[in-house]
């Protein structure tokens, strides 16, 4: 009998959706190293080489998919915002905009699981304004879906920094968007009216009888 394929998801953690609108972020683009393209979970080997898990485990769906998903989820309940989007995000004006590159994450059954990225912070008008180089490394048992766990940890950990990263622009674009809004024109109070006194009339005769 032909043994059934695992299959793994990310875990997007335990996150609770916000209700505000808070800040516009536009995440993405998100690009992936081209080994990890593939829906094959591959595993690290101990002399640094990759090969395909012992019972050709897989991912279930697209990878890329998940971590746009897992990120998105994370920096809506960090960042406390509803107003995400993934690149390219048509018609949607960010506050700010993530970009990011994952160059590596993989583990394997005597190697730790490893994330190494890059992000870029964008402004409004597309200007750069942070920059920053990342390596996490997530102990595991050994077994494909501990292992899986830990990527997932990292992807988590990776959220958080970048939230972080991203508040600080966040911060500085909310008196802007105060200012832009007009307060209502306080109605005018007119000054009372001073009626002028008459002066009183002593140029009158009086008669004695």
């Amino acid at each position: 009998m032909t043994q059934p394929v695992p299959m793994y998801r990310l875990d997007t953690g335990t996150t609770e959706l916000p209700v505000e609108e808070g800040t516009a972020v536009l995440l993405g683009p998100v690009t992936l190293a081209d080994y990890l393209q593939g829906d094959a979970l591959l595993q690290r080997l101990p002399d640094g080489s990759l090969a395909l898990d012992g019972q050709r485990a897989r991912w279930a769906g697209s990878l890329q998919g998940d971590i746009d998903q897992l990120l998105l989820r994370q920096l809506a309940w960090r960042l406390k915002t509803q107003r995400l989007e993934l690149s390219p995000g048509k018609g949607f004006t960010p506050d700010v905009q993530v970009e990011l590159d994952i160059t590596r994450l993989d583990s394997g059954p005597e190697h730790p699981a490893v994330l190494e990225a890059q992000w870029r912070l964008l402004d409004s008008s597309g200007k750069r304004q942070a920059s920053r180089l990342v390596r996490l490394q997530e102990e595991h048992q050994g077994s494909t879906a501990d292992q899986v766990r830990a990527q997932s940890l990292l992807l988590q950990r990776l959220s958080e920094m970048m939230a972080t990263a991203i508040e600080p622009l966040a911060t500085a674009k909310a008196p802007a968007r105060r200012d832009a809004v007009k307060a209502p024109a306080k109605p005018k109070v007119q000054d009372p009216v001073i009626h002028a006194i008459e002066p009183i009339r002593t140029d009158l005769e009086v008669f004695r009888f």
